[in-house]
Parts: C-alpha cells; sequence; structure tokens
C-alpha cells in the first residue's frame, strides 16, 4: 500500500526508513493496547488488501489526543469495492462493543475526498471545532480534519 496513488494523502511515499518506523509504531501499539489495525483479507482468495482497524490517537499537537480512533489503508485496486467500508464497520462495532468506547474519531485531509465521503457514509459528523495541524508534516498533509461519531448514534444506525 506504499504507493504513489494511496500514498498521496497519507504523506507520500516512505522510503525503507519511512515504513520501518511506521511498522515500529504499529507494533508499539499493539502491545501497548492489545490490538491496533488489521489485516484486511479478500475472502475469495486470501489475497491481503491492506489494513484497518483502531488505536489511541496519538499525533503530536491532536486536539483528539487519547481518543479512539479508527483508521484504514488498502491497495489501490481495492477501492471502490467496499471493502474498507466493510472493515470499519466491523471496526466501530468492536470499537464500542469489546472496546466500550463512547466515541470514535476518524482523521484525514480535506483533499482526501474518497476517505472523508466513507466517514460521513459511516455515520461519522464533520467536527471542524477538532481540526488541528500536524507539524509531522507539510501541506497537504499538515492540516488535519476530524470527525466523529458516538455511541448512541451508531446503535441507533445499526
Amino acid at each position: 500500500t506504499n504507493t504513489p496513488a494511496v500514498m498521496q494523502w497519507l504523506g507520500g511515499v516512505l522510503d525503507d526508513g519511512g515504513m520501518e518506523k511506521q511498522r515500529a509504531r504499529v507494533e508499539n501499539c499493539a502491545a501497548r493496547l492489545g490490538h491496533c489495525f488489521w489485516a484486511i483479507e479478500r475472502k475469495a482468495d486470501g489475497e491481503i488488501l491492506g489494513f484497518c482497524g483502531l488505536k489511541r490517537a496519538d499525533a503530536p499537537g491532536s486536539s483528539v489526543a487519547g481518543a479512539m480512533e479508527v483508521g484504514w489503508r488498502l491497495r489501490e485496486d481495492a477501492w471502490g469495492c467496499g471493502y474498507a467500508k466493510e472493515a470499519a464497520i466491523a471496526s466501530l462495532d468492536i470499537g464500542f462493543g469489546e472496546f466500550a468506547a463512547d466515541e470514535i474519531v476518524a482523521l484525514t485531509v480535506s483533499g482526501n475526498t474518497s476517505s472523508w465521503g466513507l466517514m460521513v457514509r459511516l455515520g461519522m459528523r464533520r467536527r471542524a471545532e477538532l481540526d488541528y495541524s500536524d507539524d509531522r508534516y507539510d501541506p497537504p498533509w499538515r492540516d488535519a480534519i476530524v470527525y466523529s461519531i458516538d455511541r448512541p448514534t451508531w446503535e441507533n444506525a445499526a
């Protein structure tokens, strides 16, 4: 999933060092929380299409630090097939069920219309008052926009 198209809104293509840092962050998240992102596997053939899951928001300067965060990233050939939505629904179910979250957030940048479009389709609402700048990145990746959904909204939509 480290291609120019996939990484367009995620900070750009990672070099080997960047990929190692990302892997270490995911492993650290899983070690601390007992979970992080899970592989998305196509049922028909077992092909790994990307990942989706839950973590605690932890970007420096984040307005939602510590909140339960849902996130996803899929290979370009898996876009538009419903895999991200299916995986995000399963992750939100786990977040509100097994992990008893009161609210779950999702982060992206304004240009990533596909990602925030999925957030809207999941029933999440835009939380402009929580937007923040992530100084680890340059534009267009620096300005994070926030969506969220609370437990009652999720349960009523089910």
